[in-house]
């Protein structure tokens, strides 16, 4: 590492301990900053920068041009830039920056790579998984939940026994960001829920953990995607089915019953509508076209 590298280190490093401790990101949302921002360290120390006020917005632009020249696509360059707005405007809550040099750079257009939804015949046809095997049970248990409440895949995996009131037909999980959120669980999830239930004590759990592994410790992240995929292959689903595709369906499915873009924001957990509205294949022009049909003020008389 160049001294000017290492002179730049010690903020770096203040700003991904305050994500993991105040923030409470998610290890791999710390590992992408890291990844970023261990990047844009060396470009910026090749631009002669040895401390972070030295950054202004011409060589953030330079930072930009170099990373594309690199190869770096619109989507990644899209994410470096973001992670070097948010470190930058944490250096300006430190009082070490006056103003954020990054704030009025636009970040490259990319296009949109939303999953395929199953439709609901497909999901159906998922579903229709038998009683014959306990981790069978629990795969549909998992499919079920994720599917009729929209789950992220931390989400689920996070999910512990206490957490799940299956008299209320409810669930609680924590989000992004920390945030706790209360879910509706449908029929055939608390359905599914309570055959794994029934079955979970054959696995000695090593804790509260609502799905475990066939050793007994709670199921992980890569365990469930291989699961969903097999599980896919074996039910016949043309598409290849992995937990994000069951979340989009969910909203997807919702969406197209209810019409209700806000309720399905809270159901996903989405900070802002505008994720939403992309999540779920929305545009301007169906907004639009549902506000000219529904509003009193937006009705126009024939000419």
């Amino acid at each position: 590492m160049s001294l000017s590298a290492a002179n730049l280190q010690p903020p770096v490093d203040a700003f991904l301990r305050y994500l993991k401790v105040e923030r409470q990101l998610s290890p791999l949302t710390q590992i992408s900053y890291a990844r970023q921002l261990q990047a844009l360290m060396a470009l910026a120390a090749d631009l002669g920068v040895s401390a972070w006020p030295m950054l202004d917005a011409a060589k953030v632009r330079q930072l930009a041009a170099r990373s594309k020249r690199a190869g770096l696509q619109s989507s990644s360059l899209a994410l470096r830039l973001s992670a070097l707005r948010s470190f930058l405007d944490w250096l300006v809550s430190q009082g070490v920056l006056s103003a954020n040099p990054a704030k009025g750079i636009r970040t490259p257009r990319s296009g949109r790579h939303l999953p395929k939804n199953i439709d609901v015949d497909e999901m159906n046809q998922l579903l229709n998984i038998d009683l014959n095997d306990p981790l069978a049970v629990r795969d549909r248990a998992m499919l079920e939940v994720m599917y009729g409440a929209g789950l992220r895949l931390a989400e689920l995996v996070g999910l512990d026994c206490r957490y799940v009131d299956l008299a209320a037909g409810e669930l609680w999980v924590m989000g992004k960001g920390s945030k706790e959120r209360k879910l509706p669980l449908g029929r055939m999830a608390i359905v599914w829920l309570q055959h794994w239930l029934a079955l979970r004590d054959l696995f000695a759990p090593a804790d509260d953990a609502m799905f475990l592994s066939s050793q007994g410790k709670r199921i992980s992240a890569r365990n469930v995607q291989k699961r969903f995929a097999e599980w896919g292959v074996k039910q016949g689903i043309n598409s290849h089915i992995h937990p994000h595709k069951l979340r989009h369906s969910f909203a997807t499915h919702m969406l197209e019953s209810s019409g209700d873009l806000r309720a399905v924001q809270e159901l996903l957990g989405h900070a802002n509508l505008t994720t939403t509205q992309i999540y779920t294949h929305l545009d301007f022009q169906h907004l639009a076209k549902v506000y000219d049909a529904a509003h009193p003020r937006a009705k126009r008389g024939k000419s």
